[in-house]
């Protein structure tokens, strides 16, 4: 049995989570609260790091989203999630790094605009927008003429970027000058494993009290 420990407002277990859906895999979802539970013994005992996602597969142990997707695909093929050609498995590749490296970080500064929340640096947010802008345009051009990055069938690299581009117009960052990637946009809001997936109401006022408690520290 699967079981995935995860925290549903991180765009980080929520990429796990929607490769586990997709691929209409059996799994048993265990939360935990980043309020302490990530440093308990049993969870240490899993991820050392203390860090979400971790996914146990029938006793074995992992950590770090990207690894525990390629172990996904490669174990369970189908439906299959990367292209086999260079060059689009290329795109999927940079897609998913420049996500995780440069799109997500540049994020944080918007934090309390998308939770509706007061402050934030100024000069940091304008920051942010330009490297936001920078992925966006880099991401328009690699989508070229097909529906997904690299394919006409669902990526691995939507299941990363599109856990986080969907969060951008809440800071304040608009998809109109990139039509693919808005109309890629919409397509992934329709799935059922975004849908399944979207943060209720009660995670977001939970996550934003959380973070209101550390601004006021």
């Amino acid at each position: 049995m699967l079981t995935l420990y995860h925290e549903p407002i991180s765009p980080n277990s929520r990429r796990v989570w929607i490769t586990l859906l997709e691929k209409k895999l059996e799994f048993e979802l265990v939360e935990i609260k980043l309020d302490g539970e990530q440093f308990q013994p049993d969870f240490m005992a899993i991820s050392p790091f203390h860090h979400i996602p971790a996914l146990v597969d029938d006793g074995f142990k992992m950590v770090e989203s990207l690894a525990i997707m390629d172990y996904l695909e490669a174990k369970y093929p189908t439906p299959a999630m990367l292209p086999k050609d260079g060059k689009d498995l290329a795109v999927v590749r940079m897609v998913q790094l420049v996500t995780v490296n440069e799109l997500f970080p540049a994020t944080f500064p918007l934090i309390p605009k998308i939770l509706g929340l007061p402050g934030g640096d100024q000069e940091k947010i304008e920051q942010a927008h330009q490297k936001i802008t920078t992925v966006l345009k880099f991401f328009e051009n690699l989508l070229g003429d097909r529906p997904y990055f690299g394919s006409q069938n669902l990526t691995l690299a939507e299941v990363v970027a599109g856990t986080v581009i969907p969060w951008l117009s809440q800071g304040g960052v608009s998809l109109s000058d990139y039509p693919k990637l808005s109309a890629w946009c919409d397509r992934l809001m329709a799935r059922e494993a975004w849908q399944a997936t979207e943060a209720t109401p009660e995670v977001m006022e939970a996550f934003k009290s959380r973070m209101t408690a550390q601004m006021a520290r």
